[in-house]
């Protein structure tokens, strides 16, 4: 009897207890490797659940951790921006701790300036007083007072610009002009005699022509003027000839005199060379008394006439833009100390003192 039996599948035959060894050695690799297969199965799914609940637990703690986070940059923006706010409010305090002092030091500044004002205003206002009080005092004296302060003004001004002639006043109740000024030249020569008559009245009278021509021939004079804040209707230019008499405003007595001067000196000269000297003087005098003579002066006078209206628009000008400088000057200084206060408020003493800043301080 033979122990061989014959494959079915692949007809080799195969010994029977090497078969029989073969399947149950596959047996037991089949038992074992299920065996091992559910072990591994078994502490597969031990791992798997190990890592599972690993896995839940990481993630339950990363959860945890990304809500830390937040709440922590939740806590930090909130600290933040009550930092922002507590500055923001500071600097509101701030802010207006020092607009409380500007204001403060403007105020006082302003009703400094302002009772600074007040006096000025009652100092200008007790001066206009007491120009009115000597206004009134001046108008009610008489007019002759007034007249005779014209006269020795006229008098003390002829002997001051010419110092080489011979002003020679008219004493009260001496019958004749109020000034007789005798021209002369450096070298002492008697050139004429310029009769002046002061007049300070409301109202202009023709009569004053007709006596100062008599007082004219009487004196043998040579050139009759009369100097009045009144003048006639038909001189509108503030000087002119009047019925053979100059007459002139004050304001216009310089360069009246020294244009009569100076005809006077030059008619002496024409004298003294001797040629005819008749019929020179009557030229002369022809051509004092002819109204080219008297256009040539008043185009002189109307010249200074205009360049003192010049200079007094000039100095006006010049008033005003240095009044306007120094009120500039003022507000730059009175800013600039407010500016001061304000950062001294805040700083306190540790801010150095400036020179010149003290002086504003009340």
């Amino acid at each position: 009897m033979t122990n061989n039996i014959k494959c079915p599948k692949c007809g080799e035959e195969i010994e029977i207890s090497e078969a029989l060894n073969q399947t149950f050695e596959e047996e037991r690799e089949k038992e074992i490797s299920e065996k091992y297969r559910a072990k591994y199965a078994e502490e597969s799914l031990e791992k798997t659940k190990l890592l599972e609940e690993e896995l839940k637990t990481k993630d339950q703690k990363l959860v945890e951790a990304r809500e830390a986070e937040l709440e922590i940059r939740k806590e930090k923006s909130k600290l933040e921006d009550e930092k922002r706010s507590f500055e923001l409010d500071k600097q509101r305090q701030l802010d207006e701790e020092r607009n409380k002092i500007r204001e403060q030091t403007l105020l006082e500044a302003s009703d400094s300036h302002r009772l600074k004002d007040l006096e000025k205003e009652k100092m200008i206002n007790d001066l206009k007083k007491s120009l009115e009080d000597a206004q009134q005092k001046a108008s009610q004296g008489s007019q002759q007072l007034q007249g005779e302060v014209q006269e020795l003004d006229l008098e003390d001004y002829l002997k001051s610009a010419f110092p080489l002639d011979e002003i020679n006043p008219v004493g009260k109740g001496v019958r004749g002009a109020d000034i007789s000024q005798v021209v002369r030249t450096s070298l002492g020569t008697i050139c004429g005699v310029i009769l002046w008559e002061s007049k300070r009245t409301k109202a202009w009278v023709d009569d004053w022509a007709t006596k100062l021509k008599d007082d004219l021939r009487a004196s043998k004079a040579n050139i009759p003027v009369i100097v009045t804040t009144v003048l006639p209707k038909s001189v509108k230019s503030g000087f002119g000839f009047f019925d053979g008499v100059w007459v002139t405003e004050p304001k216009l007595i310089q360069p009246l005199a020294e244009i009569l001067r100076k005809n006077l000196i030059d008619v002496a000269r024409e004298k003294h060379n001797g040629k005819d000297r008749g019929a020179k003087a009557d030229m002369i005098y022809s051509y004092l008394t002819s109204d080219s003579f008297v256009q040539q002066i008043q185009n002189i006078i109307e010249v200074h006439q205009s360049m003192q209206n010049q200079i007094q628009k000039e100095r006006a000008a010049f008033e005003k833009l240095w009044k306007e400088r120094e009120a500039q000057a003022e507000r730059i200084l009175i800013s600039t100390a407010g500016i001061y206060g304000s950062i001294q408020g805040v700083a306190g003493q540790s801010l150095p003192s400036v020179k010149g800043l003290d002086l504003l301080e009340p």
